[in-house]
């Protein structure tokens, strides 16, 4: 006779992201960013890589079919309380995983891609952009992006020289027209003295909140966020709060950060500090 599922198991959180051996970013980041806030981290590899905390220097793709795969073994056997999507490397892999999340539409499901990883030809990007917000932003509670991603995304052409910037509220519009349910673009690549991290929904701005810049560069710092908003969210905690709380988590893990290598800081995880 089967076992029936723990009542006093973590809430699980399903994770979609490419691996990542530093531990840094990645699936392995965010399995660790899961567990650190009270949830139970399960795994879906959308691709490997070759890379060490100075930058990537090979990445292999996984077959669409084999991250349906994946996922949908684990969804017949684990009661997943939240969905954390990060990294996905072609247009097929998007249209799966936005059909695998459509047979979910009461799971909260946290988006987080990264445009630039692991596209590889002309109009690679654009394709895959063009993916994300057609296929995945209309099932996203919340989609999450920094400035530069939030413009790339909204934007039919880059800003030049001289030319100012698309202001990040436009955006966010264009991202929340797009169907998601609310939008967190971070400012950390703004010329702000803090940075500067606002929520947005349909009303317009939710809360906006500035944390001190940190030295250094650091390398997982976007899905070390994610993953905690996701995870709250599968603890049963109010988006808006989930964001706040997931911020101070971060501001923390980032401060308390080491230097393992040659490159960039890694998150410290189970670091101590306010929520």
């Amino acid at each position: 006779m089967p076992s029936q599922p723990d009542p006093a198991a973590l809430p699980v959180v399903l994770s979609f992201a490419f691996s990542d051996p530093t531990g840094g970013a990645g699936s392995q980041g965010a399995a660790l960013t899961i567990a650190a806030n009270g949830a139970h981290p399960a795994s879906v590899i959308t691709g490997l890589c070759a890379r060490d905390t100075r930058g990537l220097e090979m990445f292999w793709s996984i077959d669409a079919e084999v991250i349906d795969e994946q996922a949908r073994t684990l969804l017949e056997d684990l009661p997943v309380a939240a969905f954390h999507v990060g990294a996905l490397s072609d247009t097929h892999s998007i249209a799966l995983v936005a059909a695998l999340l459509s047979d979910y539409p009461d799971i909260p499901v946290v988006l987080d891609p990264d445009l630039q990883a692991a596209t590889e030809g002309e109009g690679a990007e654009e394709d895959l952009a063009d993916a994300i917000c057609e296929l995945l932003l209309p099932q996203a509670s919340l989609f999450m992006a920094n400035s530069l991603e939030a413009r790339q995304l909204t934007t039919d052409h880059e800003t030049g020289d001289g030319v100012m910037p698309v202001p990040l509220a436009s955006c966010a519009q264009a991202l929340l027209d797009s169907g998601c349910g609310q939008v967190l673009i971070t400012g950390s690549h703004e010329p702000t003295r803090q940075v500067i991290n606002t929520l947005y929904g349909v009303h317009g701005v939710i809360r906006a909140d500035a944390w001190e810049r940190l030295p250094g560069s650091f390398l997982g710092a976007g899905i070390t966020l994610s993953a905690a908003i996701a995870s709250r969210l599968a603890n049963g905690i109010e988006l808006s709060e989930a964001v706040r709380s997931a911020q101070a988590y971060v501001w923390q893990a980032l401060a308390q950060g080491t230097n393992p290598g040659m490159g960039a800081r890694l998150p410290r995880r189970f670091a101590k500090g306010p929520a």
